[in-house]
């Protein structure tokens, strides 16, 4: 199997299906790790080094941080539904939470200095767009864009309806060549409705050195250490997919592929 698709793990006692680190994915910056609680269920990390943003992918939950007690976030039954409930924890830092009902949560990070304050990162303070046209629209909702405050993370999530393309024309966004374009690693979290589903991503070089196309489960993880990496929803499935970019610079500039840029001229 490719080493750009991590499949999710039985739950460990902490109810832990992904870990994902700098050392495990061969990169310096994104950290990703995906947790299946049961109701009543804690957890409690300290951040250390790095700032963590942690996204409700369903369920409620009572979360505190740096020594403030934010009360009982989440709500949606699954990823699909509503916009998300999101906790900011800075660098230096412990962060816990307690399931109230059974959970799902992404814990994203990446290196920071704890210069931020905590947060809860309501769903009214997730910004909407919808990219792209015909089937290549989908629908995003920023939850950490480059606008908000954090020092390293970017977190995104984005619906692909039934048969629509992703992350399309193909772009990338692999060198620090400000201002054209900007080196993040990504992590894509894939979810599919229904779950028998599966998503087709491809991540490419231009000298194709890096060539794979991933059949990607409902829970699995494609890593993008470079290069252009579109992906598509088959006829019948519904992909949900949640980004996390860091990388040296916190900002998010990308180059299209030349062979599919045309596109976008007739948009």
């Amino acid at each position: 199997m490719s080493k750009l698709l991590v499949k999710p793990s039985n739950p460990d006692p902490s109810g832990r299906v992904h870990a994902i680190t700098p050392d495990s994915a061969g990169w310096t910056y994104v950290g990703f790790e995906v947790y299946r609680l049961k109701g009543g269920q804690s957890l409690k990390q300290r951040t250390e080094n790095r700032e963590a943003c942690i996204v409700l992918l369903s369920g409620k939950a009572r979360v505190a941080t740096s020594g403030q007690d934010f009360g009982v976030i989440g709500g949606r039954n699954s990823p699909f539904e509503a916009d998300p409930w999101s906790l900011y924890a800075p660098a230096r830092s412990e962060w816990s939470l307690e399931a109230q009902t059974d959970c799902e949560i992404a814990v994203c990070t990446a290196p920071a200095e704890g210069k931020l304050p905590a947060r809860v990162i309501g769903p009214d303070q997730v910004g909407q767009e919808t990219r792209g046209q015909g089937t290549n629209t989908r629908h995003v909702r920023n939850i950490l864009p480059e606008t908000e405050p954090a020092e390293s993370l970017l977190v995104v999530e984005v619906i692909t309806p039934s048969g629509h393309w992703s992350s399309y024309p193909p772009h990338k966004h692999d060198r620090d060549m400000l201002p054209n374009e900007s080196l993040l690693e990504e992590t894509y979290y894939h979810r599919l409705s229904p779950p028998t589903g599966f998503a087709l991503q491809r991540v490419y070089t231009d000298d194709r050195s890096l060539d794979e196309t991933l059949a990607a489960s409902d829970g699995d993880v494609v890593l993008v250490p470079k290069g252009y990496h579109p992906v598509g929803a088959p006829h019948g499935y519904e992909l949900y997919y949640l980004n996390v970019m860091a990388g040296p610079k916190r900002i998010w500039k990308f180059h299209n592929d030349p062979d599919h840029e045309w596109m976008l001229a007739k948009a």
